[in-house]
């Protein structure tokens, strides 16, 4: 029996009250940082909420890897759902141990903490629910409460136009699950994904209803994690407060890529699905890659780096790689949660090592034993955590045809080509002519813009209530009144 195809009733009531109790705290969280509490209480509530996740969810991996493994009272407990949990759980611990001196002071900190875990609970149910239906809305949810941390600064223009654009783009995506779960109910008569994922397992032929619904799962993914020529919203969100840029990279446009990884049954069966995957992940992957070398601005660039990643992820999936995308989607969660989060300094870091003198040879040559002794040590700790993953989330379906990795081999050979000539000829006519359209991404965001304001125009950006200048600000403007003989 596949790993991901259970029986629905094989998980002890102690288990899945591991598995609701992460989310069940988040939200608590959320619901008791109310207006009158104050910012240090919901903060403390946060930071509990978050350690409490932590527990919960090492507990839970624990437990699944020893053998308790099923789906019962709602929930789903797997190797491959705990690894999410506890990656969830610890992010969100980061981002709220890093939030709370980041906003001190902000006018708006209370609600920020709210939304903050509400998004976390809203992710954290996507990451153990076995109903298709409540997925779609915690996946909803999700995209709903992180909407209010993209517009925590309201009053600015592109802040709002860049969270209305992934608005329109995650609606889209739900109305795809909308109908992928009538079609999935129309063929299999469940909504239970340990059911579904057995059906999809056992029957040699896949119900038509269900290879459609499969191509929507692929497609709202697609849309989720902000592929071309849907991710404009992704690159343009960075007027969001830092922590939030870091728990959108880290923890939620990932959430696709889980979620095809727990249809990985179904999916395997339907080529469709895999193919589209497979073009469009490799594109949004070169693309962006390119793009990315393009830009100056550190958060821009993480952004398109996150634009590729993704792409390379479901690049993966549509491989049938699921092991892959699994190890995929925790190193590049962590990774970039580290990235964004140290964004500041790297400005600062970058100044200092052009101050610093001339590295002696000697300590090149040591940096270089140690640099290459550490990638001995992460190659062979990748392999083994490759076989891990394996035994959790493989896929026992009929791969692509060879056909399709000659195709993703050349696709990369290309983008190597393309960097490696842009680089020794950056001066040539034909790197000045293809420079423009790298730096502009081809101009796809643009015209998706003006497709989807066409239909759904940005609302206006509100007003600030009462600002109060900074002392800075104050100093500036009493400078002239003192000029003038005019007292300040």
């Amino acid at each position: 029996m596949h790993p991901l195809s259970v029986s629905p009733a094989t998980l002890p009531a102690w288990h899945a009250t591991l598995l609701m109790l992460p989310a069940l705290a988040a939200a608590g969280a959320a619901a008791l940082s109310r207006p009158g509490l104050s910012p240090g209480s919901a903060w403390r509530l946060a930071a509990w909420a978050s350690v409490a996740g932590i527990v919960c969810a090492v507990l839970s991996l624990a437990a699944a890897l020893a053998g308790s493994r099923g789906a019962a009272y709602g929930v789903h407990a797997g190797a491959a759902g705990s690894v999410m949990l506890l990656l969830v759980a610890f992010v969100a611990w980061v981002i709220v141990r890093y939030s709370r001196p980041y906003l001190a002071g902000e006018r708006h900190e209370r609600r920020y903490v709210r939304w903050l875990m509400a998004t976390v609970a809203a992710v954290l149910v996507v990451a153990t629910t076995n109903d298709v239906l409540v997925l779609a809305l915690a996946w909803s949810a999700t995209s709903l409460a992180l909407h209010r941390l993209l517009t925590f600064f309201g009053e600015r223009p592109a802040a709002v136009t860049a969270a209305h654009k992934k608005f329109i783009v995650s609606r889209a995506a739900e109305l795809c699950l909308l109908a992928a779960i009538m079609l999935l109910y129309q063929a299999y008569g469940t909504l239970d994904i340990a059911a579904i994922q057995g059906h999809a397992a056992a029957e040699p032929q896949t119900p038509l209803a269900a290879q459609g619904a499969a191509l929507l799962i692929a497609f709202a993914a697609i849309l989720k994690c902000a592929q071309l020529p849907f991710h404009g919203w992704l690159i343009q969100v960075m007027e969001a407060p830092t922590p939030v840029s870091a728990l959108l990279h880290a923890g939620v446009v990932n959430l696709g890529g889980f979620v095809l990884i727990r249809f990985a049954t179904l999916l395997a069966h339907v080529p469709a699905a895999q193919v589209l995957l497979l073009v469009l992940g490799t594109a949004t992957a070169v693309l962006a890659a390119l793009v990315m070398s393009t830009r100056i601005s550190v958060k821009v660039m993480l952004a398109w780096s996150t634009c590729a990643q993704m792409g390379y992820m479901l690049m993966e999936c549509g491989l049938g790689a699921w092991e892959l995308a699994l190890l995929h989607l925790v190193a590049h969660s962590l990774y970039k949660a580290h990235a964004f989060l140290s964004a500041g300094g790297a400005v600062r870091r970058s100044v200092l090592a052009q101050m610093a003198p001339p590295v002696p040879a000697a300590v090149l040559g040591r940096t270089l034993a140690l640099t290459l002794a550490g990638a001995c040590v992460m190659l062979g700790a990748g392999a083994a955590w490759h076989a891990l993953l394996g035994s959790w989330v493989a896929a026992n379906a009929p791969t692509l045809p060879a056909a399709a990795g000659i195709g993703v081999v050349l696709a990369f050979g290309t983008l190597f080509g393309l960097q490696a000539a842009l680089r020794l000829q950056a001066r040539s006519t034909l790197a000045r002519r293809l420079y423009p359209w790298f730096y502009g991404g081809l101009f796809l965001d643009e015209a998706f813009s003006r497709w989807a304001f066409s239909l759904w125009r940005p609302p206006a950006p509100e007003a600030e209530a009462n600002p109060l200048p900074s002392p800075q600000a104050r100093l500036i403007e009493a400078k002239p009144r003192a000029a003038s003989g005019v007292p300040a």
